[in-house]
């Protein structure tokens, strides 16, 4: 469904070089520090920005061409940008009702009440939730096949963050065919809904991982100096000294569970790619 090849842009001290894809039918997650080329890689898919190199194509088309139908078929939410404070979900209907043929007024405002989220009051006295819910409502109201959502659970509850991926996960249920890019810095939320993750380091994709994978086979080791001076390294994706002594990634946890029992080998969750594969921040 999309397809970034060699995606490039080139900033004085930051270059982004990244190519990936995301099928029909499946949830990928871009993941990475802040400054590690997110918000440039999403706005370049919406053809937001015009990068330096590089070609990117969605539903069988270059993005900077997308015909009117098939740009009806994306639905995207930033933290940053919605409709003005003073808009109420009936003016916020009304308007895409005259933008998508693919609206349904009644039913836009039948999920926003089944999601308690009053009609009449402008968005300045909605809460963060509510925001958070009525952002992806409006990207879903239109039935759109490509979802791109950047950071679509930030700064909400744990319930509802629920609630969000809940509403996410029914509409992709709803339909055979949609696919999904999101980036997220709670983990949790990631591990939960995604297929595939992309951990992006640097303006590079530092690693390509399906979520069963990660689960599976990944893992974190914690050595002190003697330790790590004897295990076979060759399994090792990075090490990262500590306190303790050394704290190492492996995807191959299952070698080191069997050949060194008596070390303190522990699954690997996201946080623990971010914290050891990629650098600190550069923003």
């Amino acid at each position: 469904m999309l397809n970034v090849d060699q995606l490039q842009q080139h900033y004085p001290n930051f270059d982004l070089n990244v190519s990936f894809t995301v099928e029909a039918d499946e949830i990928v997650g871009l993941i990475g520090r802040n400054g590690a080329g997110k918000s440039t890689t999403f706005k370049a898919i919406l053809n937001l920005l015009a990068p330096d190199a590089g070609n990117i194509t969605l539903f069988d088309q270059p993005v900077t061409t997308l015909t009117p139908e098939a740009k009806a078929r994306i639905g995207a939410t930033f933290p940053e940008s919605f409709f003005a404070d003073s808009f109420t979900l009936q003016d916020i209907g009304r308007i895409l009702q005259a933008s998508y043929s693919g609206f349904v007024l009644a039913t836009f405002f039948a999920n926003c009440q089944a999601q308690h989220l009053p009609l009449n009051k402008p968005l300045k006295a909605f809460s963060t939730g509510m925001k958070a819910k009525a952002k992806l409502l409006v990207a879903m109201s239109h039935e759109a096949d490509f979802l791109l959502l950047d950071e679509p659970t930030s700064g909400l509850d744990v319930l509802v963050r629920q609630e969000v991926l809940a509403m996410l996960q029914d509409y992709l249920d709803a339909k055979a065919g949609r696919a999904v890019l999101l980036s997220s810095h709670i983990s949790t939320d990631l591990e939960t809904l995604c297929d595939r993750i992309l951990l992006l380091d640097a303006g590079q994709i530092r690693l390509a991982v399906t979520v069963d994978e990660l689960q599976t086979h990944f893992g974190v080791l914690k050595l002190n100096a003697a330790q790590y001076a004897q295990v076979k390294t060759e399994h090792l994706l990075a090490a990262k000294p500590r306190a303790f002594g050394y704290q190492a990634l492996t995807d191959q946890r299952q070698f080191y569970q069997e050949n060194y029992p008596q070390l303190v080998i522990e699954p690997a969750t996201l946080d623990d790619l971010l914290v050891l594969l990629t650098e600190e921040d550069v923003e």
